[in-house]
């Protein structure tokens, strides 16, 4: 073991560490959570925004909601920084860069519940589509965006799979108890309806860059609100919010019962 490996293996052996990894594993949890009850709403005709940044401004619209997204943006962070020492940790290419994948997703969401805590507001879907905008704008712009949608395909076809096929349980480690079966019927449902909704996400925004239309590429809220207007859509909808819901609990149960 290098003396590198030695280092990251000792931090993360810290329970000061591996407890905010914990609430920043819960925090993940409570915000799909969250998206699936804003986008129940929005199937009975309400509003809202049904992605990160709306869960998070949802949270800081009730008493000591603030409290809770500063807390999160310290798990978040944590749990970034755990990611790099499990990269460092960890043996193969394909699973460091994993891991150094989450640690950047993990970070992205630390900085946008940080910017709602300290009251700038963040709209993740205008934002998606002003960067969607200024892509087409330039050349060769289209084959750009229209990859990156093709790999929130691919991400929400390896979610779907991992599903279906119950591949996520591989590095679950959960103890034999109870919870551990709830939890893992949890995470199929949840991985399946996270992967159609990615998919989702991912065939708006290359159908954005077909069409040199910014407007199509609005993320996950604009994607949800898409399929209200389809027929039986509305009905989609609620099955997709309901197993993003079962997802949430499952990270909420894992961040109390997985080893880490």
């Amino acid at each position: 073991m290098t003396a590198p490996t030695r280092t990251a293996s000792r931090a993360a052996q810290n329970p000061a560490v591996r407890a905010l990894a914990r609430v920043g594993l819960a925090t993940i949890g409570l915000l799909h959570i969250l998206i699936g009850a804003i986008a129940i709403a929005i199937a009975f005709g309400g509003s809202g925004d049904a992605d990160q940044s709306g869960a998070l401004q949802a949270i800081v619209a009730v008493p000591g909601g603030l409290f809770v997204v500063w807390a999160a943006v310290v798990g978040l962070a944590v749990l970034s920084l755990w990611q790099i020492l499990v990269a460092v940790t960890v043996q193969g290419a394909g699973k460091r860069l994993t891991e150094i994948g989450k640690c950047v997703v993990y970070a992205a969401l630390a900085v946008v519940a940080a910017s709602i805590a300290l009251g700038g507001g963040h709209d993740a879907s205008s934002s998606e589509k002003t960067m969607s905008a200024r892509l087409l704008a330039v050349p060769g712009g289209v084959f750009v965006l229209a990859l990156i949608g093709l790999g929130v395909v691919i991400g929400g076809i390896v979610f779907l799979r991992n599903g279906v096929t119950h591949r996520f349980e591989r590095d679950l480690r959960l103890p034999p108890n109870a919870l551990a079966g709830v939890t893992t019927t949890l995470g199929r449902i949840g991985y399946i309806a996270k992967g159609i909704a990615l998919i989702l996400v991912g065939g708006l925004v290359v159908a954005g860059a077909v069409t040199y239309d910014p407007e199509k590429a609005g993320g996950l809220d604009g994607s949800l609100k898409t399929l209200v207007g389809l027929p039986f859509g509305p009905v989609l909808l609620v099955l997709i919010a309901l197993g993003l819901i079962a997802y949430g609990v499952f990270w909420l149960v894992r961040s109390v019962a997985a080893r880490l």
